[in-house]
């Protein structure tokens, strides 16, 4: 069959044999232009599929020929035929080596017949670059969008769960709520038997009460121990100047009898002195018996006179003594009265502080009371669903027992943990779009915070890596999302749904 040029048709292409020509060279000097490189290589190989197609063409008419001899010389037929065939293939090739022009050449009219098929078919060339400029934008954009987010579907619904216990001991003796209710902050969940705590509280209340009658009772006792203190220290001061003055009454008297008791001496020497000459000029009798006599009683008299002057002079000492013991004795008075007073008004302040200390004390119990017939009743803290619930009415339940746990509808986000090698463009604020595996719905939120450790540091049991043989892993950091408000759907959340966040990077 006759080697024909033919035109290179678009499903041609897709058929024509990826093998290379035979006697192609592996290299070449010459390349061909970079706009037709790709039509020409498929060009070659149509050409090549072309040639191989009438070789077979031949092979079947040469068969066929064969068919119409003897069965005596289907061996030799064969024989002859398979030597043919080699010959036959053999020769091929020497001609086609042949008569194959030179690789520049052929490689000039294969871009001649390109360029042919190009002005051609126009239409179907301005599709194929335009497909492939769609192809390279469309794989940019692809990996663009690979590149912008990091997701993990190891992640989950978290909230707050507040454990309901009560804080003393009691009887419970009713219970308003069950499993899955829902209920808003301030509501009655249970209830204790509170007879017990109102007669602790009225009895706290009374001790009370009878304490602060103490403190107004002690309370005036500091300004009138002030005030009887003030006048006893007054007093011994009056007592002092008093003793003062009758010390110096005394001297004053003293130093008057003592000037009596001189001169009545000096008068009682004198008496004396004219008795004893008058007793001369009676023997003389030079003057008369009853002259002497006169001045010899004279100095009997002076002598008496001068003894009881002695006698007051020494009662003036003796009074003087006594005075200045008694002022002495009033001076120590008034420093002892100086000296307590402070101490007993300080004793009345102490006292009164006892008093007040007492009412403090029995104020507090009276506090404590109080609360304690409040802690009988349990309120929900937020708005919630009750679950896990464990008590009965009857039920004696002790301080920090659990009961049942409120889980809080108003304040939920998402734990996300994230790979630590995907979190390396990831900061707070970024948009993030989370679906929901139970509601078959996505939410959008942003990045609230990033973890301040990896989950195994939290862990009951952290890794000890300076001990035993270290194996790498990859630590998984929990990364929390906080979803916008007001979406359709968020009151539907519940802590522990597993969710798909899609953290944007870009």
């Amino acid at each position: 069959m006759d080697e024909t040029t033919l035109p290179l048709p678009p499903d041609h292409r897709l058929e024509a044999s990826t093998e290379p020509a035979h006697g192609a060279a592996p290299g070449y000097d010459v390349a061909p232009p970079a706009e037709v490189e790709h039509d020409l290589a498929l060009r070659m190989l149509y050409d090549e599929q072309t040639r191989l197609r009438g070789e077979i063409d031949e092979m079947r008419k040469k068969q066929e020929e064969a068919g119409k001899k003897g069965e005596g010389g289907d061996e030799k037929k064969d024989e002859n035929k398979e030597g043919g065939e080699d010959d036959k293939e053999g020769g091929d090739k020497e001609g086609d080596e042949d008569k194959k022009p030179p690789l520049k050449e052929r490689l000039a009219e294969d871009g001649e017949k390109t360029k042919g098929w190009i002005h051609q078919h126009i239409f179907a060339t301005i599709g194929i670059v335009a497909a492939s400029i769609l192809l390279i934008i469309g794989c940019a954009l692809l990996l663009h969008y690979l590149n912008s987010y990091e997701d993990t579907d190891d992640a989950f619904v978290d909230g707050h769960t507040d454990p309901i216990s009560f804080r003393i001991s009691g009887i419970v003796s009713a219970v308003f709520v069950e499993d899955t209710y829902m209920v808003k902050k301030g509501q009655l969940l249970i209830e204790l038997d509170a007879r017990d705590n109102q007669v602790a509280k009225e009895q706290a209340s009374a001790n009370y009460a009878q304490a602060q009658a103490g403190v107004r009772a002690q309370a005036p006792n500091v300004p009138i121990t002030s005030v009887n203190q003030g006048s006893q220290v007054n007093q011994a001061d009056f007592n002092v100047v008093g003793a003062q003055a009758n010390v110096s009454a005394s001297e004053e008297r003293y130093h008057s009898a003592v000037a009596d008791l001189q001169q009545a001496e000096a008068n009682e020497a004198n008496a004396a002195r004219e008795e004893e000459r008058y007793r001369l000029l009676v023997v003389k009798q030079e003057v008369t018996r009853e002259q002497y006599d006169q001045h010899a009683t004279d100095a009997q008299a002076q002598t008496a006179v001068a003894a009881s002057r002695r006698e007051t002079a020494a009662a003036a000492e003796r009074a003087v003594v006594q005075a200045e013991s008694q002022l002495g004795q009033a001076i120590v008075q008034a420093k002892q009265a100086k000296a307590v007073t402070p101490r007993q008004i300080q004793e009345q302040r102490e006292m009164l502080a006892q008093r007040k200390a007492a009412g403090l004390v029995a104020k507090a119990q009276a506090d404590q009371s109080q609360l304690n017939l409040e802690y009988t009743r349990i309120y929900a803290p937020e708005d919630g669903i009750i679950g896990d619930k464990q008590v009965q009415v009857a039920t004696q339940v002790a301080p920090g027992q659990e009961l049942f746990a409120l889980t809080q509808t108003n304040d939920i986000w998402i734990t996300a943990n994230f790979k630590e090698t995907e979190i390396t463009r990831m900061h707070a604020g970024q948009s993030v779009t989370v679906y929901v595996d139970a509601l078959k719905q996505k939410f959008e939120g942003y990045v609230e915070a990033l973890p301040g450790a990896s989950g195994a540091v939290y862990s009951l049991l952290p890794p000890e890596n300076a001990t035993g043989n270290y194996v790498k892993v990859v630590q998984r950091l929990p990364v929390r999302i906080r979803l916008n408000p007001g979406q359709n759907g968020y009151q539907r959340l519940r802590p522990g749904m597993s969710v798909e966040p899609k953290v944007w990077l870009r």
